[in-house]
């Protein structure tokens, strides 16, 4: 099973020592989950240990399927402690849950198996207790990275921004405080998720378990920046990352959060051009912005859009949406569309013009033979009143099927047809 949930940061020496404690006060196995279900700190087994939690150890980190169900379950809207149901199916025993709170922020989840034995009085006591303490003491680590969270989304901001002075200033201060390198192979990711409900402050940290795992790696450093319902990640490699790689990283990003928000998250990744100097960042940025656009438009890319693969696609991108309407359609692809063997005629265009106007190729693509071809041709260029063989009609054609891709209503004509942008 491929695994894209990440571990968490790991609890400091003072949250291990309070679930072992409670863990041994107890005879039951404890563990600490943050916000997103994934393990701070875990106690030593006590006989109770099911599937999950072994498999958790053993990884560093749940199944997706078995974050899914916590979630599902509204734990981590929960104010008040409660038991969450196993399923057998999941290997998962139940476990009684406390949200661990603090002056409005939830902090994590202390979660105690309780599969044999109802707990009594006394126990639920004891974990309310340690449960207080594990607050106060997650609340002073928060506040703490708080301040370097605040520093480092102020410098990625200037960064990637539209004032040069301040780009300057954030770069000298991330070269110079050894938080980025200058290059030598700079990328940035934009991230954003829309039509989310659900308690303020939800998006933000599930934006941030979804990029975390990808600021640093044995090649890679990176720094995030996180604004309510949109993220931005810098990251410089020190070897250059292939479009498969970055690829990957978007679309373990996107299941990460429709993991952490459900299913349904509209979520995308847009992936910028690929720079030498990390001055260049805001032009990866700028180049980012319209990969999410193209991946908001265009289905094929299932919620990743990479600039340096998105083509023809960038010209009309950079329209204001309101712009970026059928009003750009050219009539006479219109009249092509509206015809009644629209659809095939369309779909025999683009083959055609997507094979460089030969007539062997498209044929072949399209198994189809030549004197058929010929006519299908024959009467594109009689509806539309163009020459398929001057190269300026043929633009005006190809443009317009590019442009009818990115509509955001669906045709009459059909779907768009042709493989997606190499």
């Amino acid at each position: 099973m491929t695994m894209w949930i990440r571990r968490a940061r790991a609890g400091g020496e003072v949250l291990q020592a309070l679930v072992d404690g409670l863990a041994e006060e107890l005879g039951r196995s404890v563990a600490l989950d943050d916000p997103l279900v994934r393990m701070i700190c875990a106690s030593r087994h006590f006989g109770d240990e099911d599937r999950v939690r072994v498999r958790t150890l053993l990884q560093g980190v749940a199944d997706d399927e078995a974050v899914r169900y916590v979630l599902a379950q509204g734990v981590t809207e929960w104010t008040r402690p409660g038991v969450l149901p196993g399923r057998d199916d999941l290997g998962l025993r139940p476990r009684y849950c406390v949200p661990i709170r603090e002056r409005g922020h939830l902090l994590g989840i202390l979660m105690v198996v309780a599969a044999d034995e109802p707990l009594t009085g006394a126990e639920t006591e004891a974990i309310e207790r340690v449960a207080g303490t594990v607050a106060a003491e997650m609340y002073a680590e928060r506040l703490a990275s708080e301040v370097d969270e605040e520093r480092t989304r102020q410098l990625v901001g200037w960064l990637v921004g539209s004032d040069s002075a301040l780009r300057c200033a954030a770069h000298q201060r991330l070269v110079d405080d050894g938080l980025l390198p200058a290059g030598p192979h700079v990328v940035v990711t934009s991230v954003a998720v829309t039509g989310q409900r659900g308690p303020s402050g939800r998006v933000a940290v599930a934006l941030r378990g979804a990029l975390e795992p990808f600021r640093h790696a044995r090649t890679t450093h990176g720094l995030l920046m996180i604004e309510r319902d949109r993220a931005v990640l810098v990251q410089v490699f020190e070897k250059e990352p292939s479009d498969a790689d970055l690829d990957l990283q978007g679309r373990g990003i996107v299941r990460s959060l429709r993991t952490y928000l459900g299913p349904g998250a509209d979520a995308v990744v847009g992936v910028g051009g690929r720079r030498a100097v990390l001055a260049d960042a805001w032009i990866s940025h700028e180049q980012a912005l319209v990969a999410v656009r193209a991946a908001r438009r265009l289905p094929r890319l299932e919620g990743v859009g990479d600039w340096e693969r998105l083509g023809e696609y960038t010209m009309f991108l950079q329209l204001p949406d309101g712009a970026l309407n059928e009003s750009l359609v050219p009539k006479q692809l219109r009249r092509l569309l509206d015809d009644s063997a629209g659809a095939r005629l369309e779909e025999t265009l683009r083959c055609f013009l997507e094979n460089a106007g030969s007539v062997p190729r498209t044929a072949e693509v399209l198994a189809l033979h030549r004197t058929s071809l010929y006519y299908r041709l024959r009467r594109i260029q009689e509806i539309t009143g163009l020459d398929l063989d001057d190269g300026a009609h043929r633009l005006v054609l190809h443009m317009g099927l590019q442009l009818l891709d990115l509509l955001p209503a669906p045709r009459t004509g059909g779907p768009p047809g042709g493989p997606a942008p190499a």
